[in-house]
């Protein structure tokens, strides 16, 4: 387990538990999801628009599906976030928890995947303490037959090199 946040080789087993959040499966998330009893945060990255493509050429992303009610935060869940984007999660889990840092929130990406343990282990630091991390993520939910809805991400900043003071990675330089 990392001391701070995984840099690289997101998709990659993860560990058991993220410092600061509880780990839940498939039935648990459900039952918070039936009940309406958590905040889904969704921090998948939002793909990037191919490189190399002719002028003129076009291209639409493939929809993304979530756990229904979520809010999409994409690009939140890499180790190192440019102050944008930083702004940009803090200000959506202010929007998801209505301010209140006990509001259980339920952060999950795909399986396998360290975005959603960053952005856990994050939300943590922020202080936010009910913080559920769902490692299975819309995978699980997926295998488990429960339904997914088309996301769309919320609205973003778009973070350039310029913006954050060091090289900003493709998918956050991208198109949007």
């Amino acid at each position: 387990m990392p001391a701070t946040y995984r840099m690289d080789a997101y998709r990659a087993p993860v560990p058991a538990t993220v410092p600061g959040a509880r780990t839940i499966g498939t039935a648990t998330a459900h039952d918070l999801w039936l009940h309406h009893a958590a905040s889904f945060v969704d921090v998948l990255p939002r793909a990037p628009h191919p490189a190399g493509l002719p002028a003129g050429t076009i291209w639409h992303r493939a929809p993304h599906r979530d756990i229904p009610g979520s809010l999409w935060l994409p690009d939140t869940g890499y180790g190192a976030l440019p102050p944008p984007m930083q702004a940009y999660f803090a200000s959506g889990l202010t929007r998801e928890s209505g301010g209140d840092r006990g509001r259980k929130l339920v952060i999950y990406c795909r399986a396998d995947c360290w975005m959603s343990w960053n952005a856990a282990k994050r939300a943590a630091a922020m202080g936010y303490r009910a913080i559920d991390w769902y490692p299975l993520g819309v995978d699980g939910w997926r295998r488990a037959g429960l339904p997914l809805a088309i996301a769309r991400p919320a609205p973003r900043p778009v973070v350039t090199e310029a913006a954050s003071g060091s090289p900003a990675p493709a998918h956050t330089a991208a198109a949007r």
